[in-house]
């Protein structure tokens, strides 16, 4: 590609991906609403808010590819929710649209489906069942995908990621871990493809554990290589079991599910 806009390059994963996805691109466009470190080579910094049509539409102009992780990450108010997952997330289709329906990766979450038991064993055809607003907007996503990928023919990556971090920190991500490794060559991945369409693709490595079936995006050719049992000493050394009934023993989303509705 010629130019790769990663939004939310300021926060964790943004800043994690920053270096990873720099071969991608001639250029790589980092946009995020709060301050990012300086361009280096090859690099772009726009500093951008979602919630604004125009600069959206400013920040997709001339790019090839968007791996899209702006918005809120975490269970906060409805209205910085709704900012930058909802208005923000149709301000950027609305963007690719006006600008030749660059392919996108959208990180979604584990959060759409975060009230399922860990019990389940799910595929993509199983229901959401949203952990909070967080995990609704970003079911609010998956269905604006699906929208402009039927109606407009704009392909997506919807990513459900789990937990991306560079080694799983608790029990229940040892089911839920997705190396950074992994990540990287699913994107790679998603855009190699000759044929992408709009599928919802578990971001989660070859865990021992598995909660979710990614046997309808084997079409890509991608496969998770990474396991998180090699850290299983070490989460078993640091963190004490959840008791049988908490949230995180319980809930394939974890503490998410007893979040209370945030209110400012």
């Amino acid at each position: 590609m010629k130019r790769l806009l990663i939004t939310g390059a300021a926060g964790g994963l943004g800043r994690m991906m920053r270096t990873r996805l720099a071969h991608m691109a001639d250029t790589i466009r980092l946009s995020d609403l709060a301050e990012m470190e300086p361009a280096g080579d090859g690099e772009e910094v726009v500093q951008a808010d979602l919630a604004d049509e125009a600069a959206v539409h400013d920040l997709v102009k001339g790019c090839d590819g968007i791996v899209h992780f702006g918005g809120v990450s975490v269970e906060q108010p409805f209205d910085p929710i709704c900012d930058a997952n909802i208005r923000g997330v149709y301000n950027l289709y609305e963007a690719a649209r006006a600008n030749g329906n660059p392919r996108i990766i959208f990180a979604s979450s584990n959060h759409t489906i975060g009230f399922h038991t860990q019990d389940r064993h799910l595929s993509v055809d199983d229901p959401m069942k949203p952990d909070g607003l967080y995990g609704v907007s970003k079911c609010f996503g998956e269905a604006m995908a699906s929208m402009y990928h039927a109606k407009f023919g704009q392909e997506t990556a919807l990513v459900r990621i789990g937990s991306c971090f560079p080694e799983p920190r608790n029990h229940r991500m040892l089911a839920t871990w997705f190396s950074p490794d992994d990540f990287v060559s699913l994107i790679e991945c998603c855009f190699r493809a000759p044929r992408l369409g709009c599928p919802i693709i578990w971001g989660v490595s070859d865990n021992d554990e598995q909660w979710w079936d990614n046997s309808a995006a084997r079409y890509l050719g991608w496969r998770a290589k990474d396991s998180s049992a090699r850290f299983r000493n070490k989460v078993n050394a640091e963190n004490a079991r959840p008791a049988p009934d908490a949230p995180d023993a319980v809930y394939q989303g974890g503490a998410f599910t007893a979040e209370p509705i945030h209110r400012d």
